[in-house]
């Protein structure tokens, strides 16, 4: 393994692990305000996915859309995917 791969090696188990911290804190923070479980944890990792891929959109070069938009966006297709009023 060259340098190089091992440090995207290394930076992509850092945001692993930074998404998974701000995913418990979310879920955490839903717990707190009354949400049951499983909800809260689901509620939490969608929308952790949900940022995650909105970001990556996001910083393209060739995306014009700003990241609340993105992130709008997705959260329709999420509600599709699942059959979500």
């Amino acid at each position: 393994m060259s340098i190089r791969t091992g440090a995207l090696v290394e930076l992509r188990e850092w945001e692993l692990i930074k998404l998974a911290s701000l995913s418990a804190a979310l879920a955490d923070t839903l717990r707190a305000r009354g949400v049951p479980e499983p909800d809260a944890s689901l509620t939490a990792e969608a929308g952790i996915a949900v940022f995650r891929i909105a970001f990556e959109r996001w910083v393209d070069e060739s995306n014009e859309l700003e990241l609340p938009d993105l992130m709008r966006d997705l959260l329709g297709h999420l509600r599709a995917v699942t059959g979500a009023a």
